[in-house]
């Protein structure tokens, strides 16, 4: 009985066929960052007054240190089995990229959430052919830049506390759309995990689940969820903490402002 083998012409195919998925897939991922980051400078620049400076040296160290603290942070990761499958796992990275994007800034916290990819990146690698890294940046920043504005815009205790909430609201619908539309079909592609496997994943959780669409609707949207509250409990509990070292604005009294 023998082998079937494929000829130079087809594993030559093949690998060219990769080569332009995986480019086409780090095109994407450029220039949605340049995207995220344009439209962080343009809230920065016509709705918040009184921001701290990039450019300045204390930023970039804090950026540095928030950075490290993230990525560390990112390590330590366990899934949500009641929720969703395994392969999606729950950390607290956000937390630290929350405070920072509180002290410095949007563009800061986007910044940071890409140093943190990048670190987690060269300390780990990855294990979802760069899919997962690259949903948790962009997921990420659908968090904390509605999070960042909100409370920049007016800094107070209340802009906080609203910040959180609408980004845990903008992160869940928009992670679970950006999930049904892109991640897991370009996940199943470059990962080679079939897009069946997936679904039947999370039809093991919850019956309902029977396509990609309702697979993101009921595991995907209940993770994102809980994720947000998780976070924003532990980032307004450590920001109440830290606000008086690092001279944030958000917890002081009526007297003070």
């Amino acid at each position: 009985m023998f082998m079937e083998t494929k000829s130079f012409g087809e594993t030559l195919a093949e690998t060219f066929a990769k080569a332009k998925d995986n480019l086409g897939f780090l095109l994407v991922c450029l220039g949605i960052f340049a995207g995220i980051f344009i439209i962080a400078l343009l809230f920065e620049k016509f709705l918040i007054k009184n921001r701290r400076k990039l450019s300045d040296t204390r930023s970039i160290t804090f950026i540095a240190l928030f950075s490290a603290m993230a990525a560390v942070l990112m390590l330590l990761e366990f899934p949500l089995l009641f929720v969703a499958p395994g392969f999606y796992q729950l950390d607290f990275s956000e937390v630290p990229v929350m405070i920072c994007t509180f002290y410095l800034g949007p563009v800061a916290g986007v910044v940071t959430e890409l140093i943190k990819i990048v670190l987690k990146l060269f300390i780990k690698g990855t294990s979802t052919a760069f899919v997962g890294d690259f949903a948790n940046f962009v997921v990420g920043c659908a968090f904390v830049l509605p999070a960042g504005v909100i409370y920049h815009t007016k800094p107070n205790t209340k802009r906080l506390i609203a910040g959180l909430a609408v980004g845990t609201g903008i992160m869940t619908v928009f992670g679970s759309a950006f999930n049904a539309i892109y991640l897991i079909p370009k996940f199943a592609q470059l990962f080679g995990m079939p897009i069946d496997a997936i679904v039947d994943a999370g039809h093991k959780i919850f019956s309902s689940v029977t396509d990609v669409p309702t697979f993101a609707a009921f595991c995907v949207a209940p993770f994102n969820l809980i994720k947000g509250a998780v976070v924003s409990i532990l980032a307004f509990l450590l920001f109440k903490a830290v606000s008086r070292y690092l001279k944030l604005p958000a917890m002081k009294t009526k007297k003070q402002q």
